[in-house]
């Protein structure tokens, strides 16, 4: 298996989840012209929220918590308060006037086929399919690039609700055998099963409590990473402790699984790996959370030890591949763009270490291997350049991608000879493309149909300073005629940490806010992957602030540059994303007519508190390490900086009740501390979603019911003219 691919699929289910932009859209049958619309105000009577008399001591310094019961998710009184703010929230929603409108044009864009890249077990290609509005896609199965698809496992027939999901996390040495996560109702707790891949025959194994995991295959088994059984009551908001690696023979009871390696002196520390391709070394990663992590190797041969190549944590350092001894590793030492070296592990100190791919100016995101190649995939200005060459770094050619957008990059073993990569842009479809190692030709193996006119469009990256005179890249896409005269509806999207970039990609409810004369801008700020592991430093920690005054520059760009006003912009992130969208909504609430928070981490001061918030302490800091931290994280939370009679923009919070992520505490507190103290006959409603989680695994129906009531909200609180558009 390819080790950094693992690493980088666990990073991504350890954070906060980029999760899932916000989106917006309307209609109106007569042509959207220059007039200024200007619905009637729905009037709102929020549901009382009781208070308590809860209060933590900080250094000296008391903080009052007075919705701390709110945390409790399965009491019957935070029950009853969910039910009765959703009662408030979808009744609001039901009087806008073309809410369902708005809900039949998402349906009719979502419902294409969406296809995920091939990749080969053995004879077989495996590949995920939804026909257009299944609530979960189908994996599928066949013999061959020519051979009749075959379905493997269908999702949707396990529960009529849609709300599980399956993914393939690992292939048996000799193929013979394929295992898969399952997630239900959005959690983050998998199940790991296994089937035949020949047969598609489940077998009996089952694994439990199994989180931020694949199944890294060795001879009749496979390793895993899993935490204990968490106690009745506590399963999605217990705090995590003990992710320890286990090995499990296939036939076997998970009960009789080998404990691999486990840390206790360090409970809360994430453990995880997979094994090289030759089957020769485990390599696994422990990390504090998000940030830096130490690396280890275990020879499996010899059932050798676990031996430290990297100590931890102030660095990131992957294993790409190896050829024997050598192992090829993607690293940010003394390279805050990332290079890849070659480290003999028989003499491995830095001065013996060989430089495969220097650093250059731009971020060297990734490396892949498939058919004894390398791949080296680098971000320029948030677009990526995808380069192939020998396991030496000699005979470097680019990989000819159709515009300048996002790709993900060729992969497999090295028996392969055809790989598959995926490329997207604003305005691109996700096209699939089939690549041919002996040639180094691409063709396009699966395009996507749908009715979308790109030509009508424009996209474009501008430069922005910030209030550093930091300068700062964002996208922005309109149609091409749109008249810059500041009267039109805008939404600006952020996310700002944990090393994420933010690249161009499609999304069809986009295409709601566009046909609807509206701009979609997209910022790269500090805190973000972009431009390398200095411009991440620069977001985070102490320097956090730097991520919401970007995000407020750019707004302050929109205004100024006439894509268009306060009283017709909104601002939406997700998760670190939602953080944002809190802080730059409690410091600039003039500046924002809606603003969309999504499964937000609002509660800076007990966030490290539940399931795995621990985790994002290297990211954040923690409010009881030292006065200082604690002093500057009060400063910025969006919970403790709400202020009685202030006018709060129109504020759609949305959560769900499984998400065992970022819990939904962070977002019932918020809103109810939101409603307390916003003056004015703007909204604020908090949607809370049933049986589903921080946003992974959703199912169609869902997605399409959120989608529309997040698009309604915003196109009705900022007098924006909607046409129904039908294709």
């Amino acid at each position: 298996m390819q080790v950094t691919n693992h690493l980088i699929n666990m990073k991504k289910l350890i954070l906060p989840l980029l999760t899932f932009a916000v989106f917006m859209a309307c209609k109106n049958e007569q042509q959207q012209n220059e007039q200024t619309m200007n619905y009637p105000a729905i009037p709102v009577s929020y549901p009382e929220t009781a208070t308590q008399d809860v209060s933590d001591d900080y250094f000296g310094t008391t903080v009052a918590d007075p919705y701390r019961w709110l945390e409790d998710d399965n009491s019957e009184e935070t029950g009853a308060w969910v039910k009765a703010q959703n009662a408030v929230t979808f009744g609001y929603l039901d009087k806008i006037p073309f809410r369902k409108a708005v809900r039949d044009r998402f349906e009719e864009l979502f419902n294409y086929p969406k296809y995920s890249a091939p990749f080969q077990v053995g004879e077989y290609f495996f590949y995920s399919k939804n026909d257009g509005l299944q609530n979960q896609p189908v994996i599928y199965r066949q013999l061959g690039l020519d051979g009749q698809p075959e379905e493997f496992i269908d999702p949707n027939k396990i529960t009529a609700e849609g709300t599980t999901a399956i993914n393939i996390i690992g292939t048996s040495d000799d193929d013979k055998y394929v295992a898969v996560s399952r997630q239900d109702a959005g959690s983050d707790w998998q199940q790991i099963h296994v089937y035949e891949t020949a047969t598609g025959k489940k077998l009996p194994d089952e694994l439990r409590w199994v989180k931020f995991s694949g199944a890294a295959c060795w001879k009749d088994g496979f390793f895993y990473s899993r935490y204990p059984e968490p106690a009745k009551g506590q399963e999605r908001s217990g705090n995590n402790m003990n992710h320890w690696v286990y090995y499990h023979k296939l036939g076997t009871p998970q009960s009789q699984d080998k404990l691999i390696f486990k840390d206790e002196k360090n409970p809360g520390y994430y453990h995880y790996g997979g094994v090289t391709e030759d089957g020769r070394y485990y390599i696994l990663y422990q990390a504090p959370g998000t940030d830096g992590f130490a690396l280890m190797y275990k020879d499996l041969e010899k059932d050798g030890p676990f031996v430290t190549l990297f100590e931890g944590y102030k660095n990131k350092s992957s294993v790409v591949h190896n050829i024997g001894t050598k192992f090829l590793v993607l690293t940010d030492i003394d390279a805050p763009n990332y290079r890849l070296v070659e480290v003999d592990i028989t003499s491995p100190a830095k001065e013996n270490w060989k430089t495969i791919i220097p650093e250059s100016a731009n971020l060297l995101q990734g490396c892949s291997t498939g058919g004894g190649k390398l791949y080296a995939n680098y971000l320029e200005k948030a677009t990526d350049r995808i380069y192939r060459m020998e396991y030496d770094g000699s005979g470097k050619t680019e990989l000819q991608l159709p515009g300048v957008g996002s790709a993900g990059m060729p992969g497999g073993k090295e028996k392969h000879t055809t790989l598959f990569y995926s490329f997207t842009s604003f305005l691109y479809p996700p096209t699939i493309f089939k690549y041919d190692v002996p040639t180094g030709g691409s063709s396009v193996f699966q395009k996507t149909e749908l009715k979308f006119n790109p030509e009508e469009y424009v996209e474009r990256q501008v430069t922005y300073n910030s209030k550093d005179g930091t300068p700062v890249t964002m996208f922005v896409v309109h149609k091409k005629d749109l008249k810059m005269d500041g009267k039109n509806p805008c939404v600006l999207y952020g996310y700002g940490g944990f090393n994420i970039s933010l690249t161009p990609g499609f999304s069809t409810s986009r295409i709601l806010l566009l046909e609807n004369g509206g701009v979609y801008a997209m910022a790269n700020l500090r805190g973000g992957g972009e431009y390398g592991e200095e411009w991440h430093k620069d977001g985070m920690l102490m320097k956090k602030q730097n991520v919401f005054d970007d995000f407020i520059a750019a707004a302050e760009y929109l205004v100024k540059e006439g894509y268009t006003s306060s009283d017709r912009l909104g601002i939406s992130g997700g998760s670190n994303g939602g953080l944002l969208v809190g802080a730059c909504m409690t410091q600039r609430p003039e500046l924002f007519a809606v603003a969309m928070p999504a499964v937000g981490v609002m509660d800076m001061l007990r966030y490290h508190k539940f399931t795995v918030g621990k985790g994002w302490i290297p990211e954040y800091g923690s409010s009881e390490e030292s006065q200082e931290m604690f002093e500057y994280l009060k400063g910025y939370s969006p919970l403790h900086n709400l202020k009685p009679g202030v006018k709060y923009p129109s504020t759609l919070v949305t959560t769900a009740d499984h998400d065992d992520r970022v819990v939904p505490a962070h977002s019932f507190k918020f809103a109810a501390a939101l409603q307390q103290a916003h003056k004015g006959d703007n909204p604020v409603l908090i949607r809370i979603e049933t049986d589903a989680g921080h946003g992974a695994g959703k199912p169609t129906s869902k997605i399409i019911d959120e989608i529309a009531d997040i698009y309604s909200f915003f196109f009705y609180n900022t007098n924006t003219p909607v046409k129904y558009i039908k294709g």
